[in-house]
């Protein structure tokens, strides 16, 4: 290599390794030429050593000074000329790095492609800042199956997901309120609908997935059923506040008594505050009345038939009444009635086996008694019947379609003390084993049970300011205190740490514009940039030959 190649290299370099650890990291030198101020956590960084080349990120900058003298009399170096003197010689900045993915050469000298990281480079091996191309390479272009899902910290380059790969386990979005988790939620809903071959059912808690959502001005902005009506259908609990706002619904879900078991019931047991001995009584009344025990249950009134009916069951007098209030509040429910015509069941497994995405509105029915109910009950009958269909089949092809779910508020499904006994728990545990799959999307995933957010293949991470929130979303995650301290210098808006089964490597996004024309146009146009595999080829060699 010649002088004039090696110019632009020295150019562009940031500086040298000087320490580090494959556990803790590795420590950079700044050169006197590279601005300590431009070295941004989540940035970024290749190093080339002398076998293979390593992709990582910046998790921390420091100061160094090589005569401790200027720390205790930092005037005498305060002259600007001085300082420039000392710059890069006495006075240094120090970039800690987080190495992510290897690149290099088998004994053979065949080209390997991205490989975890199980050693470090050598001493005074180069660092540069990620060129766009670089990014590109490790995390490919936008084509039938990877969907732009935002930008790295001071680049321009697409950040795509894969997002066949993303549905094939549960996943999660966490972030405190207010930091873009329903937009960015929205928008991987529209990737996961044009290119990972999976369904939807969106528990929409908010009515923010359907027709239309609010931005943080008070705007409309176009949900799924306006942008994608032909695969999506709206679903409504309260048929009233749809028409209220001027739309309809392809289904209003209406339960019957007789449709509600035990189970449903149990996975209040927390928002309606019954008793151990009152989820007994619930399976003991259900055996003794048969598919109307609601009914019957409720419509006891004579104090000598209710004695009778405990003293036969043995049942406290306490017991029962603790769970004839919890039953009250269920029976309350406006979309409760003696018997439905139309099974919710039936009708949403027929629309997913056309290939149709459902998003279920609850309308003012937010609370989340209501909300538990509904989507507990739903989904565990969803989830038999897709466990029925699967174990019929004799091949891949014959399976049911991938069913993704979305819940909302997920700590009250999946926290410690009912993820066992909830459907969701199960789900989240089994990893798709019979095709369905759930998104959970929740502010405190400290209230989540820790073996379920383990079982969560792809992460993706909003700022969150609670210590415990943040301990657990990145549980069981390689680089833990490094990836903390790149989660904590998030910006409070469109700005997530992503990482996880669906990624080669964690990655730190600006996510995309949300709710204007050009961006509703991007959303709509399913891309379809497919590259060979001698461009892919090229590409690495150009980056790490």
């Amino acid at each position: 290599m010649n002088e004039n190649e090696m110019t632009p290299d020295l150019k562009s370099q940031l500086g040298v390794v000087i320490s580090g650890s494959l556990t803790q990291g590795i420590e950079v030198r700044l050169n006197s030429s590279a601005s300590v101020e431009d070295m941004a956590v989540g940035r970024y960084v290749t190093v080339k050593g002398q076998k293979r080349r390593f992709f990582g990120m910046i998790t921390d900058v420091t100061l160094g000074v090589a005569d401790e003298r200027i720390n205790v009399s930092p005037s005498d170096a305060a002259d600007p000329f001085l300082a420039e003197v000392l710059a890069g010689t006495s006075t240094y900045g120090i970039i800690h790095i987080l190495p992510l993915l290897t690149i290099g050469s088998d004994t053979s000298g065949v080209l390997e492609g991205p490989q975890p990281v199980k050693t470090v480079p050598s001493h005074f091996s180069p660092v540069s800042l990620a060129s766009q191309n670089d990014v590109e390479t490790i995390f490919g272009r936008e084509d039938d199956r990877k969907y732009f899902i935002g930008t790295p910290l001071d680049m321009e380059t697409k950040i795509c997901l894969d997002l066949v790969e993303f549905a094939k386990r549960s996943n999660g979005i966490f972030g405190k309120s207010g930091t873009g988790k329903t937009f960015f939620t929205r928008q991987l809903l529209i990737g996961m609908l044009q290119k990972s071959q999976a369904v939807n059912l969106i528990f929409d808690m908010q009515n923010e997935y359907g027709w239309k959502g609010i931005d943080e001005r008070g705007n409309d902005v176009k949900a799924l059923k306006q942008l994608f009506p032909s695969v999506v259908a709206v679903f409504a609990l309260d048929e009233a506040h749809v028409k209220q706002r001027g739309i309809s619904a392809d289904f209003v879900v209406k339960i019957g008594y007789d449709e509600i078991e035990p189970e449903d019931v149990v996975s209040l047991r927390q928002t309606l505050g019954l008793t151990d001995p009152a989820v007994e009584a619930v399976y003991q009344l259900r055996r003794n009345f048969g598919p109307s025990w609601l009914r019957d249950v409720l419509e006891i009134q004579n104090p000598d038939e209710t004695k009778t009916l405990l003293e036969k069951l043995n049942i406290h007098e306490g017991t029962f009444q603790n769970l004839k209030r919890g039953l009250g509040v269920i029976r309350r429910l406006p979309f409760i009635i003696p018997h439905s015509q139309q099974n919710a069941v039936d009708t949403i497994l027929n629309y997913i086996e056309k290939g149709m995405n459902i998003v279920l509105e609850f309308g003012r029915f937010r609370d989340i008694t209501t909300y538990v109910f509904v989507a507990n009950m739903l989904t565990r009958r969803i989830y038999t019947r897709y466990q029925e269909k699967a174990e019929r089949a004799l091949d891949q092809k014959s399976k049911p379609r991938p069913l993704v779910i979305t819940i909302e508020e997920a700590h009250k499904f999946l926290n410690p003390e009912v993820a066992s006994q909830t459907i969701f728990g199960t789900i989240a545990r089994e990893m798709r084993k019979y095709n369905v799959t759930l998104l959970v999307i929740d502010q405190r995933p400290s209230g989540i049970d820790e073996e379920v957010i383990s079982q969560l293949g792809t992460k993706v991470v909003f700022l969150l300011d609670n210590e415990k929130d943040v301990d657990s979303v990145l549980s069981g995650a390689s680089g833990k205190s490094e990836l903390k301290s790149v989660l904590s210098k998030l910006e409070p808006k469109q700005q997530a740490l992503i990482f996880g089964h669906a990624l080669p490597m964690p990655v730190v996004i600006k996510t995309p514009e949300y709710g204007s024309a050009e961006s509703y146009k991007k959303l709509g146009a399913a891309k379809s940039a497919g590259e060979t595999s001698k461009q892919v080829e090229k590409d690495i060699n150009d980056l790490w030959g």
